[in-house]
């Protein structure tokens, strides 16, 4: 594991996935990432990459040929270099390899980038593109934070406050974690949506669109709060386990198939980025402590 550290925050990265498993807040003593419980959720904060949400039948046809990948893709799965470190700075790095080619067929190298400034945690998505050609790809973020911060709290005592005004549309999900085709408007109370135990029964709520481009964590008993701003990432995902103590602020660039369709080519796939031959794309999720 890396750990960046200032007089503020302690943040800790592994390498499997390069994925944040820590953030703790010092002068509270708070730790805002999910601790990974495997009979829960085993996860903290994978990034998803190069796909978001699942494929029908787990497969996408690439150049004519059909390939396999897992929902979100295999960069959370993977064993990420450490490239460049100091204490408040790091990159890490996945290239293309013969394990990688073997579901997407490009030559890439994903990059996370973290740095670390007073309250602040900037995580670079960065996909650079190896080919002389075009390729595809989804990104997304999808850190859990714990709620409630204290023991003495509830969950219904937090809620996620919408940085614009919101009418929101949440695209529902099949049991299989594919679109439904089906819609659910969701009501803000002043623009915060009240966690409860059951929010997540029926899945993730997934907005494609919004105007808002940070959320934030709170609780009616104090002032400590995390938001996540997303400038570069139009869609989001809310998730939790039902009845978990934790919440997950989702910024995506893609989604999963929709139920009841075929695979079909990386090209009709919604949401795909697309990126030139020899090109770069950067996109970046801000996380700050209040």
């Amino acid at each position: 594991m890396i750990e960046l550290n200032n007089a503020f925050l302690k943040v800790g990265i592994k390498k499997r996935g390069a994925e944040i498993c820590s953030l703790y807040h010092k002068a509270a003593a708070i730790e805002h990432i999910w601790q990974g419980d495997s009979a829960v959720w085993p996860w903290h904060a994978p990034n998803l990459f190069p796909i978001v949400g699942g494929l029908i039948n787990n497969q996408v046809i690439i150049d004519e040929k059909t390939y396999t990948m897992n929902r979100h893709g295999f960069a959370r799965a993977s064993d990420f270099v450490l490239i460049e470190s100091s204490g408040t700075h790091a990159i890490f790095s996945l290239r293309f390899n013969e394990e990688t080619l073997q579901s997407y067929p490009y030559r890439f190298e994903f990059q996370l980038v973290y740095h670390l400034d007073g309250r602040h945690l900037t995580c670079l998505q960065k996909v650079i593109n190896l080919e002389n050609r075009e390729i595809l790809f989804s990104v997304g973020g999808h850190p859990a934070f714990n709620a409630p911060f204290f023991p003495n709290e509830a969950y219904e005592d937090y809620y996620l406050a919408f940085s614009n005004s919101e009418n929101l549309l949440a695209h529902q999900l099949s049991p299989a974690g594919y679109f439904n085709g089906t819609t659910q408007p969701i009501a803000l109370d002043d623009g915060r949506l009240w966690l409860k135990k059951d929010l997540f029964n029926q899945d993730a709520l997934v907005f494609k669109t919004l105007q808002s481009r940070a959320i934030t964590l709170r609780s009616k008993n104090h002032d400590y709060g995390v938001q996540v701003s997303f400038p570069d990432y139009k869609s989001l995902g809310l998730w939790a386990k039902p009845g978990a103590p934790f919440v997950c602020i989702e910024p995506w660039l893609g989604y999963a198939d929709q139920e009841n369709d075929t695979p079909f080519t990386i090209q009709q796939k919604e949401g795909m980025v697309r990126l030139a031959g020899g090109h770069v794309f950067e996109s970046s999720i801000n996380i700050s402590i209040l």
